[in-house]
């Protein structure tokens, strides 16, 4: 009896070497996702029009300065660059790390940014991170929207404000970014919208986006195949949306796993990611 528990428990070691390294390094590593969206109200233009996002960094760095950030970034040469909250992380809110990689990524390509829920909870800080991000030449979108133009034709970017800023109470976050959407978004044209939640996936269709991307989900934090995502703030357990693309109707959102962690520091199955986004017309 026991030489075969011991055996067992050889057999079970065995098997959870190749789980705890491939944890270790994709917790240490971050990877690159791309996604094609196709569209036939995207003006000619902006075909194969890419946009990298970046969401939840949370004060994460791989690599001295995000070296490993900005290499993926750089190798996809993208028209512009999303970061979709979380920036920062209210628990340990770094703005260095943040300001440092934004200021390198404005390098790279213009640079549109959005508010998470740790933006939201940074109280005071939150103007200091503002105002560098200004200075650095960041566009930040608070309820607000600007025109994307290539060979005379356009395409409209906007950025929600995180509902937290405004209502933390979940059971009224949609109405009240229903209400805002009404005002911010052209029926004529293309919209791209930049917004952290995807659990407001309905309030984006019922405006008429034609593709959001956020973040915000984690990835669902640890996903088991099969299954997905375990569970992402906001959503609970087995969350609708924690990672990947979701189309219903004429509308596409994007979510990003994100990069840092927050609460949970650990990942399993959920290698942090950049997205890259190729825009087609057709």
């Amino acid at each position: 009896m026991k030489r075969r528990s011991r055996i067992v428990f050889f057999l079970v070691a065995l098997a959870a070497v190749p789980v705890i390294i491939w944890t270790v390094w994709s917790n240490c590593t971050v990877g690159m996702t791309r996604y094609s969206v196709l569209s036939s109200r995207l003006p000619p233009a902006f075909h194969d029009y890419t946009i990298a996002v970046i969401s939840d960094l949370h004060n994460a760095e791989f690599g001295e300065g995000n070296s490993q950030l900005l290499e993926l970034i750089r190798a996809e040469q993208p028209d512009c660059i999303a970061i979709t909250g979380d920036l920062v992380d209210s628990n340990r809110a770094d703005l260095e790390v943040a300001v440092n990689l934004t200021g390198q990524l404005v390098k790279i390509a213009p640079c549109y940014y959005v508010t998470g829920n740790h933006e939201a909870w940074l109280g005071e800080k939150y103007r200091q991170l503002e105002e560098e991000l200004l200075k650095q030449g960041v566009t930040v979108l608070r309820d607000e929207s600007v025109m994307l133009e290539k060979d005379g034709e356009r395409i409209q970017l906007a950025g929600l404000d995180d509902p937290d800023f405004t209502e933390r109470d979940p059971s009224v976050q949609q109405s009240v970014v229903e209400a805002k959407l009404k005002e911010l978004i052209s029926s004529k044209d293309y919209c791209v919208l930049l917004s952290h939640r995807p659990e407001l996936f309905e309030a984006y269709l019922n405006a008429g986006v034609d593709l959001v991307l956020s973040g915000h989900a984690h990835g669902g934090q640890f996903r088991l195949p099969f299954a997905g995502g375990l569970i992402a703030p906001n959503q609970g357990i087995f969350p609708d949306y924690d990672a990947g693309i979701y189309t219903e109707e004429d509308t596409t959102m994007v979510v990003s796993r994100g990069i840092g962690n927050s609460m949970i520091p650990v990942r399993f199955n959920n290698r942090p990611e950049v997205v890259c986004i190729k825009l087609l017309c057709g």
